[in-house]
This record gives structure tokens, C-alpha cells and sequence, in this order.
């Protein structure tokens, strides 16, 4: 298949890029300037110069292809409807990545047992409406096959670009290695599901081969307190305990969206559609042990 995919020279798009070549796809990558255009052929992806403002470019490379990936910008609702506008009535597959965020609460760093599935229903805080509402509109689209991955906490080493970062370790990673000590949200007690990147991207294969349209699937394989993923990145890095941080200081640093959501939120849910559905069997289980040995050699010890 000829397959686009949007933010293929970041993280997960490129994770996902770099899975659908090796099963054999002709893959078709947005890079935003020349270079990262250049990297994104050297590994065998051909690139696609523009950004998700460019709405004819989107339309017109979503209409070309046999099915699209965004996987660039969970909030950017001008390119869903661009993507969606070039694959109108065709049915073709489109997968769109969200973020378990929009279960998230703002308990900046206390503990919340509640635990979601696809099925738990939810009411999003305010500054999650908008997104829930995007990947209402690919769920509802009767122009594609459409699926929603919701991921959550995402780990392990870029498996596309080089220089593509996860987003929430190594925002960790970069305040420790910066000031010398590694800092947790309050107390650190929330909770987040976590993936590896790795069994995150056969995931994107599964659906794309396999899952109906208007599938929701959440995208996880264990979960830990950050206080636990801050000790591991203490003692990885040999910089000692992990210590408490007041949210208004975290905020200062990280600001709203990362401290409150990102890392100060629990954010737990459970992937059962995908494993009953598309007989999805991740592999790996404990992001503490991956910290513990695999820390030091990926993109986000810069």
C-alpha cells in the first residue's frame, strides 16, 4: 500500500513510519524543511515537504495514497479536515493519533484509582474537549475507515529519526540533567499507562490490516507512579532521590499543558480492544526496568 504519514520525522510518526516500511508498505513522510526531508529518505521514506497548514498539499497526498497516519498533532483539527477532505467517500483507512491525557485528571501528583477502558465512559477536563472532539470527527467520519489511537505514555528509543524524542521522560531526563535533580509533580503519586514504542507501532499495523471503522482503541501495556519513574531516572543517571516539586513551580517550568497533564495527571486505562479485537500481544512490560538499563543510550539522555 501507499500509505501517508503526517509527523514522520517526530517520535511516534516516525516509530510508525519505519513499521509500516518494513512490512513492506511504500511509505510517504510530511518533513516541515529540506533536511529533515533528506533524513527521512536516507531511511528509505519518501518525504513530503509542507506543514499541517498546508491544507491543499494534505487533501492532495491523502487522496493520493491507499490510506493515512496522522500522527503529528493530536490538536490540529485544520489538518484532520484537510486529510479527511482529499479521502472523501473512498473508505480508505485513516488512523489518527490521540493521547490518554483525555482521561487525565489534574491531581498534580496525588493518586486516582479510576481506571478507563474503551468502554468507561468519561467526561474530559475543559482543556481536553477540543481534542476528544477531533477524534469524535474521525470516528464519525463515514468517508474512511477510521481508528483512533489513543496512546499513553510512550517509551523506549526512536526507531524512526535519530533525534526524535518521546515527550514525557525526557522532559524529565532534560530538568534533571539540567539542574542535578531529578523532580516529580507533588508528591509524584499519579499514575500513568505506558507503552513501548515498539509494540505501540505493530499496533498501527494491526489496525491498519485489521480494525472496522469507528474503532477507539487505547494503547498501553502496564503503569507506574511517577515517583517510581523518578527514582528510576535518579538512579540511572547517578543523580540521587528523586525529590517532590510545588506544582506552581513546575508549572513555571514545564508550563500547564506538560505539568498539569503530562506529568502531573493519572492517566490509566487499559487496552482491552485491542488485544480482544485485533489480537494485539505487546511485548514489553516495565518502563522502570527499561529506564534501569536502556536510559543511557537513547535520544533523550541529550
Amino acid at each position: 500500500m501507499r500509505i501517508f504519514v503526517t509527523g514522520a520525522t517526530g517520535y511516534i510518526g516516525g516509530a510508525v513510519a519505519a513499521r509500516l516500511r518494513d512490512a513492506g508498505h511504500q511509505v510517504r513522510g510530511l518533513a516541515r524543511d529540506p533536511a529533515k526531508g533528506q533524513a527521512l529518505a536516507d531511511i528509505g521514506i519518501a518525504p513530503v515537504l509542507g506543514t499541517l497548514d498546508d491544507a491543499a498539499l494534505l487533501a492532495a497526498e491523502a487522496a493520493a495514497a491507499d490510506a493515512v497516519v496522522n500522527a503529528a498533532d493530536s490538536d490540529h483539527r485544520g489538518a484532520v479536515l484537510a486529510l479527511l477532505s482529499g479521502l472523501k467517500g473512498s473508505g480508505k483507512p485513516f488512523l489518527h493519533t490521540s493521547g490518554t491525557s483525555i482521561v487525565g485528571d489534574e491531581a498534580m501528583g496525588e493518586r486516582a484509582d479510576r481506571i478507563f477502558d474503551e468502554e468507561t465512559p468519561f467526561t474530559p477536563e475543559p482543556d481536553k474537549q477540543a481534542r476528544v472532539a477531533i477524534d469524535r470527527l474521525v470516528l464519525d467520519s463515514p468517508d474512511v475507515r477510521g481508528t483512533v489511537l489513543c496512546n499513553s505514555m510512550i517509551y523506549g528509543p526512536s526507531l524512526g529519526l535519530p533525534t526524535a524524542d518521546s515527550v514525557q521522560i525526557p522532559a524529565l531526563v532534560r530538568q534533571a540533567r539540567h539542574s542535578g535533580i531529578v523532580r516529580h509533580v507533588g508528591r509524584g503519586l499519579n499514575v500513568w499507562s505506558n507503552v513501548h514504542v515498539a509494540d505501540m507501532a505493530d499496533l498501527y499495523l494491526l489496525a491498519l490490516e485489521k480494525a472496522p471503522a469507528g474503532t477507539f482503541l487505547f494503547v498501553e501495556n502496564g503503569e507506574a507512579a511517577y515517583r517510581d519513574i523518578t527514582a528510576a531516572i535518579g538512579t540511572a543517571l547517578n543523580l540521587g532521590p528523586a525529590q517532590d516539586w510545588a506544582p506552581d513551580a513546575a508549572i513555571a517550568h514545564w508550563g500547564r499543558e506538560m505539568a498539569v497533564f503530562g506529568l502531573g495527571s493519572n492517566s490509566r486505562v487499559r487496552a482491552r480492544r485491542a488485544r480482544t479485537l485485533l489480537g494485539w500481544d505487546p511485548r514489553h512490560t516495565d518502563v522502570l526496568a527499561w529506564i534501569a538499563t536502556g536510559l543511557r543510550d537513547s535520544a533523550c539522555t541529550r
